[in-house]
């Protein structure tokens, strides 16, 4: 999971596994696997971060 900002600075929680793209049109535009859209403050760089930290996260703890 991702915490990410709407542009109403709302917070929201996405399950970064329902990614499906990332794009910036000027704003950040998530499409998720079920076709929904969420519009975000964070840039396209700062969403692939937070999606590449929370894999190591994830995918480290279940090596041990």
């Amino acid at each position: 999971m991702i915490k990410v900002t709407r542009l109403d600075h709302s917070e929201l929680i996405v399950n970064a596994e329902l990614i499906e793209t990332v794009e910036a049109t000027p704003d950040t535009v998530i499409t998720l696997t079920n076709g929904k859209k969420l519009v975000v403050c964070e840039d396209v760089d700062e969403i692939i971060h937070r999606v590449l930290e929370y894999r190591r996260h994830a995918y480290s703890s279940q090596q041990k």
